[in-house]
């Protein structure tokens, strides 16, 4: 009897070890760090986004460990941290009752990543290497997107895609305003050429029209529901092309006609998003679209360097969960970097606009959000995060070297910004 009752005491203890360590198995996650541990944060983001078109959902803990991801524990998202090189840590239920806890506790959220993004970037077709920053953080980070352009958004097709980054564009049909120094360089005179063959095929006989006309139809994508990124040029003139619909502002060197003589006092600062009062810069010769356009290096010089930073802010991640995503990072001062628009004037940014990061040395913003309808737009000023000057014809920047480019995170963090879902989360 007493040997029987052994026996069974040792089956009730193996078949309890059995589901302790099932439940424990159960309960495990996958944790990827973005503090310092993460030994490559832009391959992060393609883990993440990939997990997520393949159908897993994920957790993104904002603010905690410069924005980490609990995801479940499948061996897919194992093998793809391993492929792709990036930082991941196997928890346990404990661990994940303790973050939730501190969570709680702390300027913290979690929210649920449920469905990745269908991207796009609008791209012309003669785009060259050094061209955009956002193409090259997609293609690094393993992320798919399309390319579509004036075409396409004119044939309505920005509706296929959930989040759409504008490529360097000059809304204003001045191609980029580089005449003065660049009028007899070849990529220039392509670049002119390519855009005048796509006015004419679809019925324009000036540049600046069709450009007119694509920057209204990614302002109803935007009203309609559409996420919308832009760095550098096309943040600042396509708010300029939309306060001059009726106005021609245009010199003559780039379209064969003048400009209205009274185009200031005639700009519609309501058609725009994000800017108001601004001057537009009606010189051929001056590179530089209106007063928007703020160039750091040249108010910093006091401060003993070129180089300048900027700050990111701190948002209530419970109440204010959407700009705490867009600026979560591993640090939150962040070396400057140049481009065409470098930063905005303080001064035009209407009222609703969020700034999500500034300069302290005299508060103009670097980076800036805001609703328009039922959708979003962000920009971010400047051209490259990993080149601080950037000129024409640099080779494009080599991501192998800045794999934990807090620049280059800000461009990511948007990527996903569509996925999300405020989560209750429960310990």
């Amino acid at each position: 009897m007493a040997s029987q009752k052994t026996a069974g005491k040792k089956v009730i203890i193996v078949f309890a070890t059995i589901l302790f360590v099932a439940c424990s198995a159960l309960s495990q996650r996958v944790l990827i760090p973005m503090d310092l541990a993460q030994k490559d944060h832009l391959k992060a983001y393609g883990v993440t986004y990939n997990s997520l078109k393949h159908g897993s959902n994920i957790e993104w803990l904002l603010n905690y460990r410069g924005g980490s991801f609990l995801c479940p524990m499948e061996q897919g998202i194992v093998d793809l941290c391993r492929l792709m090189g990036v930082t991941f840590e196997v928890i346990d239920g404990g661990a994940v009752a303790g973050i939730y806890a501190e969570i709680e506790e702390n300027n913290m959220e979690v929210v649920l990543l449920e469905k990745a993004p269908k991207i796009a970037i609008y791209t012309p077709p003669n785009k060259l290497p050094w061209d955009d920053a956002v193409t090259m953080a997609l293609t690094y980070a393993e992320v798919s997107y399309e390319t579509i352009w004036d075409a396409e958004v004119l044939a309505g097709k920005t509706s296929d895609f959930d989040w759409i980054h504008l490529h360097h564009e000059d809304f204003t049909g001045q191609f980029g305003k580089f005449y003065s120094s660049y009028r007899n360089a070849l990529w220039y005179k392509q670049e002119v050429a390519t855009n005048q063959e796509m006015a004419r095929s679809l019925g324009f006989s000036k540049v600046s029209d069709l450009k007119l006309a694509v920057a209204l139809k990614l302002r109803d994508y935007v009203a309609g529901g559409g996420f919308l990124f832009a760095m550098c040029s096309a943040t600042d003139t396509w708010d300029v092309a939309l306060a001059a619909r009726n106005v021609d502002i245009v010199p003559a060197e780039f379209d064969g006609d003048g400009i209205d003589i009274d185009a200031q006092s005639k700009l519609d600062f309501d058609e725009c998003l994000a800017f108001k009062d601004f001057t537009v810069e009606l010189n051929p010769m001056v590179y530089e679209h209106s007063n928007i356009d703020i160039k750091p290096e040249a108010e910093f010089r006091d401060f003993g360097s070129d180089a300048s930073y900027f700050t990111l802010f701190d948002f209530s991640a419970k109440y204010d969960p959407v700009p705490t995503m867009l600026v979560q990072n591993h640090a939150n001062i962040i070396q400057d970097f140049l481009g065409q628009n470098s930063a905005f004037n303080s001064q035009v940014l209407k009222s609703h606009v969020i700034v999500l990061g500034s300069y302290t040395q005299n508060g103009h913003a670097k980076y800036i959000h805001g609703n328009f309808g039922k959708g979003t737009w962000t920009f971010l000023g400047g051209h490259d995060p990993e080149d601080y000057t950037h000129f024409i014809g640099d080779p494009p920047t080599d991501l192998n070297l800045h794999r934990q480019s807090p620049g280059y995170r800000l461009i990511l963090n948007n990527i996903l910004f569509p996925a999300a879902q405020k989560k209750e989360h429960k310990t």
